[in-house]
């Protein structure tokens, strides 16, 4: 009777933690559109929003993205500036785009950072050129 009961357990254990492991990886799936860590916009229309190719390409957790994000957000910047937001740390795909735009910018790539902003034909690193390039895009 013992050893039917641990049987059971150890079983009900590793479905578990199986069924935790696959939640896990599901909200890393590229082709899940809640794990693809886009703009909320990009979500929930489906578009990519990169109709003039502005792109910002930051990191969760990022000191230097925070200070752009906190710009932007203050400044209303993405009422006046279409762009879009890609998360890179966690996201794959969006780190092999940021590498891709950063070969064409002649950019070394193996010592590419964040926040990175792509604006269609060259490329700006770190938050006070990021910042600035707003700044004259909305003409402050």
């Amino acid at each position: 009777m013992n050893k039917k009961l641990i049987s059971i357990s150890i079983l009900f254990l590793a479905v578990t933690i199986l069924a935790v492991y696959a939640l896990v990886n599901n909200r890393k799936d590229p082709t899940n559109p809640v794990a693809d860590n886009q703009t909320p916009v990009q979500q929930a229309n489906g578009t990519n929003q990169e109709t003039n190719g502005i792109v910002l390409y930051y990191g969760d957790g990022c000191p230097h993205c925070a200070l752009v994000e906190e710009f932007v957000a203050k400044n209303n910047i993405e009422a006046e500036v279409t762009f879009a937001k890609k998360e890179v740390y966690y996201n794959k795909q969006n780190a092999d785009e940021l590498v891709a735009k950063a070969q064409i910018c002649g950019m070394p790539t193996d010592s590419i950072g964040v926040p990175f902003l792509w604006d269609g034909s060259k490329c700006l690193v770190g938050d006070q050129d990021i910042i600035e390039f707003f700044k004259t895009k909305i003409n402050q």
